[in-house]
Order: C-alpha cells, then structure tokens, then sequence
C-alpha cells in the first residue's frame, strides 16, 4: 500500500503547492481583493468537477477489480469507456463553468469588489479543464513538473506582466495542461492492458453501466457536498473581503493536511479492490487496518503544526492584520481535528473498495451536507459570529467519524467473514 500511496502523496503535495501559489502571489503582488477572489474558487470549482472526480473513483475501482482477477479484456474495456466519459466531462463543465460563474457567485453573496476578479478567474480556469489518469508514479512526475511551470508562469504573469488574478488563472491552465498531456500521452504509448488507443474510445454500454452504478454515488455525493461547501462560503462572504481573503489563504493551508488524508483513501480503494478481485481477504483486513492507523496520525501531526504556526503561514498570503486575524481564527478552531477527517475519508474508500459506494454517499449527504447546512442556517441567527462557521467541520467530522466506524465494522464482518479490521 505504501509502494502505491507514496507517489499518491508527493502528486497532491505539489498539486497543492501549486494551488498555493496562485494565492501566494496574487495575494502579495494584487492585493487582499484578488486574494479573495482567488481564495473563494475551490468551493465552486469543486462542485463543477465534483461529480466527475466521484464517477471517476467508481472506474478506478472496477479498473483495480479487474487488474486484481488478472481480467484484461474488461480492464481494456473499463479504461477506454472512462476516457470517453472524462472527454465528454471536460466539455461540458467547460461551458458550464464559463456560463454560469457569474450567476453562480452572485448567488454566493461574492462582494461587488471581488466580483470582477471572480469572474475572470473563473472562466479562464474553466476554459482549461482537463481530466487524466494513469498510475502513481507517472502522474507524481507530471505534477512535479506542472508544479515547477506554474510557479514560473506566475511569476512572469502576475508579477512581471502585473496580469492579475487572470495571470494567476492563465498559469493554472497552461500547467494543469501540460500534466493531463504528459499523463495521457504515457497511457497511449504504455505496453500494458490499460494502454488507450484513440481508435477505442467509444463507450461500451454494459461496462458505462457498471462505471456508472459505481461512481454515481459517489459523484452525487461530491457535488451535493460542494454546494454545501458554497452556501458555507457564502456565510462567509456576508463578513466581508478580509473574511474571504483569510479564510481563502487558510483553505491553501489547510490543502496540505489532506494530502494523508486523499493519499490513503484513494489507495485503501484501489488496495481493498485489487485484493477483493484477487480472493485476498487477510490482504483486504491488513490493509484497512494500516490505513485507518497511518492516515489519521499523518493528518493529526499536520494539523498540529499549522495550529502552531498559523500566524506565520497566514500571514505569508497577506500581512493584512484582519486578514491573519481570520485565518488564524479558522486555522485554530479546525486543525486539531483532522484526525476525524482522515478517519472518515479512509473509511468511505474502504467502502467503496468493497463496491459499497452508496454507504459514505448517505453518511455524508446527511452530515456534511444537511446537517451542516441545517446547523449554520440556524445557528449563525443567533449567534451572527463567523466562528460558528468554522466549528461546523470538526462538529460533522466527529458525527461522521463514528457513523462510518459501524458501517465499516459491519461490511467488512458480513463481506469478508471472521475476524475483522
């Protein structure tokens, strides 16, 4: 699992970095404005590309089921139906990024002085996305080698050119495309069953059923989970730009505790599948074991650290005194529970690995969508203080936490019989 999640961690760990670049830059050579502007994206962005990004997990496990059985007729089928569906994707969230951000942060409450960098941002992001898959060690070198083009890219754009947050915006999608051709180019040249070739990419309508039964859920989950995300970011953005900005450079902070966290929950799926396919069920329990031990620690030590030096890694995106003064408030109310968050995460990977993908789907459209939701919409009434924004993760994470404790105890026990994890 290490072999696998390794190369996992260093592609988000330099996904991030470069995510937290633009943020670096725009913020000191714009201005707490653009900062803002750029710092509000991801919600967005994700529940654009949420429910692809969820499909797509639903295909990397019917793909690792199959590696796993040693079946490379279906594999072959399996890889080139999802291409297909992640070209069409791409399209679509395309035009609808770049057609609907203006509503769509309008209805966030996006002050009118953030707006216009907003908007830019945003189209410009969405004309660029591209989707890519391959195994963890390509991609790691890849987003290596993005990571080092956006850096420069926005640098001359921002802070030679004085572009903007459109320089910033620009810089993402040239980088992110040279990552998706770099990966799609070794998948079409690689001597191994899921090589794609171009005249094979149709879609196969019993494995798009099969992709789709797997995936949808969690898809559903990912979208319903950012508009959530949104009407959380637009509580926060009823406190004004500096609120924005702060939390905004926190959310880059914070990117870095996931990476545990998305690292092992995406090789709990993989792992658990391949060896589910392959009739390796004391594989299955090592696994699930090494990953609920690992990944949770891993997060909870980050979370430590930006705890401890929040001032100093705010403060890096933007000096401006209220700007750190919310940041560092959010970075102190969250971070020590990351732990919860990784917990949950590695349990919803180990779930879908088992093809239960409905399971963490229900748990957290319930939690983190509806209760969340339910939790602000009432509270922030009553008590109108921002921090009761923040205190809305670490309150759902702990409730998701022990949900998912007993689903996984008992699918593991009713799937694989015996002692379980």
């Amino acid at each position: 699992m290490l072999l696998f999640a390794v190369p996992i961690f260093f592609s988000n760990l330099f996904q991030q970095l470069y995510n937290a670049v633009d943020s670096l830059i725009v913020g000191n050579f714009v201005g707490e404005q653009a900062l803002a502007a750029v710092g509000s994206s991801a919600s967005l962005i994700m529940l654009l590309i949420g429910f692809v990004n969820g499909v797509s997990l639903g295909a990397g496990v019917l793909v690792a089921r199959f590696f796993g059985a040693g079946d490379e007729e279906d594999m072959e089928r399996a890889v080139h139906t999802t291409v297909a569906l992640g070209l069409c994707a791409g399209v679509v969230l395309t035009v609808a990024g770049m057609v609907l951000s203006p509503q769509v942060l309008r209805l966030m409450g996006t002050p009118e002085d953030v707006m216009p960098n907003s908007v830019l941002y945003f189209r410009i992001y969405f004309a660029g996305i591209l989707q890519s898959v391959g195994d963890s060690r390509s991609p790691m070198k890849y987003l290596i080698a993005a990571s080092l083009t956006n850096v420069v890219l926005d640098l001359l754009f921002v802070a030679v050119l004085q572009m903007g947050v459109g320089g910033a915006a620009l810089a993402t999608v040239l980088s992110q495309s040279l990552s998706a051709f770099l990966a799609f180019r070794k998948l079409t040249h690689v001597q191994a069953g899921y090589r794609v070739c171009w005249r094979r990419i149709r879609f196969d309508r019993e494995m798009l059923r099969r992709v789709v039964s797997l995936g949808v859920p969690s898809g559903v989950q990912n979208s319903v989970i950012s508009l959530a995300n949104v009407i959380v970011q637009s509580n926060i953005n009823s406190f004004g730009s500096s609120a924005m900005a702060g939390c905004g450079a926190y959310s880059k902070t914070e990117g870095f505790a996931f990476l545990p966290v998305t690292c092992f929950a995406l090789a709990l799926s993989t792992f658990v599948s391949q060896n589910l396919g392959a009739g390796r069920a004391d594989r299955v329990k090592a696994g699930v074991r090494f990953g609920l031990l690992c990944s949770p620690l891993l997060a909870e030590g980050i979370g430590i650290l930006i705890f401890t030096f929040a001032p100093v890694l705010i403060g890096a995106f933007n000096n401006q005194p209220q700007v750190v003064e919310y940041g560092v408030m959010n970075a102190r109310t969250v971070s020590l529970f990351y732990c919860l968050l990784a917990f949950s995460h590695c349990c919803a990977g180990i779930l879908r690995g088992l093809g239960r993908s409905v399971v963490p789907m229900v748990i957290m459209l319930a939690v983190w969508c509806v209760f969340r939701i339910t939790y602000i919409t009432l509270t922030i009434r009553l008590i109108p203080d921002i921090r009761v924004v923040y205190w809305a993760y670490p309150i759902t994470w702990s409730i998701s936490s022990v949900l998912f404790a007993v689903f996984v105890w008992r699918v593991l026990r009713k799937q694989l019989g015996g002692q379980t994890a």
